[in-house]
């Protein structure tokens, strides 16, 4: 028979421990919500300039007007954004987020042959920010006005055809050799060191065609240097409506563009997670950040978490197969 006295004294004792715990809630509740105490720190696996940085300094300047804390950008380039990936998987402030690009989440876990970070198991994706349409493009000399016309004559002469790019597993080589697997062509490949030089040589005909971000080649199309046959995007570009899309010209479900995402450490918390997500998505979805983007050809898109996690996996399933047939290597391997 249980005691009396033991069931009064376990009753207060259970009445009390309540009680305390639900006048502790606001306190706990309250505490939570100081997050973030300080800045974030957003980093980028890039050197300063190009589709990385206006991507990262519109979404981390309008998340700095509404998230409590200011967002300030942090570029560490380096081993094909490996670097970043691993210092930011093995911090523990939460604090640092970083930039996750089509190159360190859908790539690069398909050409090294160990990475110090785990693309899925790592990172908790926060929003897809932003998508950049890749160009295909042809020096104007060539005697092609459309990716049909393209096609036909680089199957004419099977291997006589140049393409050029920033470098081995580049998201200019990547797009490039997924439209000659849609294709089935054969051109070939001129790796570069960096985008530059080799627009140097597509402009002066040492190369006949390549495929790179909008911003660096809308210049080139509107003064008769280069010739778009083709955009990467799933819907024409207001930029540019008569250039039709790969898939229009006869590839349904081709889509080539370079993607960037807000990536934060999976050890977060969770509450620090869904607020993370609630203000970057606002941010990525802000008028503010939608036309910085326009300026420069980007699409701001501003998934959710659940979204932008699927997303990721689709292109990863999208990029292995192109990566293994054309055996791209990361450069010195």
């Amino acid at each position: 028979m249980k005691d009396p006295r033991f069931e009064f004294t376990r009753r207060q004792w259970l009445a009390t421990s309540t009680g305390a715990a639900l006048s502790l809630s606001p306190w706990l509740v309250r505490a939570d919500s100081n997050w973030p105490s300080k800045p974030l720190r957003l980093v980028v696996p890039f050197a300063p300039g190009g589709s990385s940085e206006i991507v990262a300094r519109s979404v981390a300047a309008e998340m700095s007007k509404t998230i409590g804390q200011s967002v300030f950008v942090d570029n560490k380039p380096g081993a094909a954004g490996n670097i970043a990936m691993q210092e930011v998987a093995n911090s523990s402030d939460e604090h640092t987020l970083i930039l996750g690009h089509i190159g360190t989440l859908a790539v690069n876990p398909y050409i090294f042959a160990k990475l110090p970070y785990d693309a899925n198991k790592d990172f908790v994706p926060i929003t897809l920010v932003s998508k950049v349409p890749s160009l295909y493009v042809v020096n104007p000399e060539l005697p092609v006005k459309n990716l049909k016309e393209f096609v036909a004559y680089a199957k004419a002469q099977p291997g006589r055809l140049n393409y050029g790019s920033a470098g081995n597993g580049s998201a200019g080589h990547l797009a490039f050799e997924y439209l000659k697997m849609a294709t089935d062509t054969f051109v070939v490949h001129v790796p570069y060191r960096g985008t530059g030089p080799m627009l140097t040589d597509l402009l002066a005909g040492r190369l006949q065609a390549a495929s790179v971000g909008a911003p660096a080649l809308l210049q080139f199309i509107k003064a008769g240097k280069l010739r778009c046959i083709a955009t990467g995007t799933s819907t024409r570009l207001p930029q540019m409506p008569d250039v039709p899309t790969v898939a229009e010209q006869g590839y349904k479900g081709f889509e080539m563009t370079q993607w960037y995402g807000l990536m934060a450490p999976s050890k977060w918390q969770k509450a620090h997670i869904d607020k993370l997500e609630a203000e970057a998505i606002k941010a990525a979805r802000s008028k503010v950040v939608s036309d910085k983007l326009s300026q420069d050809t980007a699409l701001a898109v501003g998934s959710t978490g659940k979204e932008f996690e699927a997303f990721i996996r689709q292109e990863q399933a999208r990029w292995k197969p192109v990566i293994v047939r054309a055996q791209i290597k990361p450069e010195g391997a």
